[in-house]
């Protein structure tokens, strides 16, 4: 292993970990405060309810250890296992064929289009390269977010999900970009990864999108709608 990639490895684990502690000592101020409402409102009064009964291990409450909890417990996210009740999203109808067409115009109106979306996603996989529109994808989500622990949440999933050197799913980023982003992790925001997404997005355009019109894949879906 050479130098550089070891200096990687490090950083990565330091910003995780930094995240995490940050998040711990969150939790720990918000349950001092909580006792010392309690104690505030005890003081000097009768209580006549019984005394609640004490947490058993491993017992977390209704906080959510992480994102990806916290969507299942409030029942907005889209995971969840065999029993969830979260309703299942409409089904979305096909696009037409104006707009099929349309997304051999530009890229821009391709990733406009949800329909486009999902199309070039399929085709992403078929090479290999999904977590290029994943990462894209998360980035977009993360800046409709406005609640500051939930971005600190949702911006430590995406690096170690695409940017760590030691994931999978790392997408490809020059030394520049992850210099920034490594920056802007110590105070993360919902335009941390700004930078990023642009190479992404920019990399799929030059690179994956030309192979996207001329795929089969492509074609066939612009005939099958000229048809119908």
């Amino acid at each position: 292993m050479d130098e550089t990639s070891l200096r990687n490895i490090i950083t990565d684990h330091n910003i995780v970990m930094t995240s995490v502690l940050r998040r711990q000592s969150s939790t720990s101020n918000e349950n001092d405060v909580r006792m010392r409402n309690n104690r505030s409102s005890g003081h000097g009064a009768v209580n006549d309810s019984p005394p609640s009964s004490p947490a058993q291990p491993g017992d977390r409450g209704t906080r959510a250890c992480c994102f990806c909890c916290l969507a299942v417990k409030s029942g907005n996210g889209t995971q969840g296992g065999p029993n969830s009740r979260i309703p299942l999203p409409e089904r979305d109808d096909p696009p037409t064929h104006e707009e099929i067409e349309s997304w051999g115009e530009s890229f821009d109106k391709l990733m406009q289009s949800k329909g486009g979306r999902r199309t070039f996603r399929e085709f992403l996989k078929s090479e290999y390269s999904e977590e290029n529109i994943l990462f894209w994808l998360a980035c977009e989500d993360l800046k409709k977010e406005e609640n500051p622990e939930i971005v600190e949440e949702k911006a430590r999933l995406i690096y170690e999900d695409y940017i760590s050197i030691l994931s999978p799913k790392e997408v490809s980023l020059d030394s520049r970009v992850r210099e920034v982003i490594n920056r802007n992790m110590v105070d993360p925001t919902p335009h941390t990864f700004d930078e990023a997404q642009l190479q992404i997005y920019t990399l799929m355009h030059r690179d994956s999108y030309p192979r996207f019109l001329n795929s089969q894949m492509y074609k066939k879906l612009l005939e099958e709608s000229q048809l119908s």
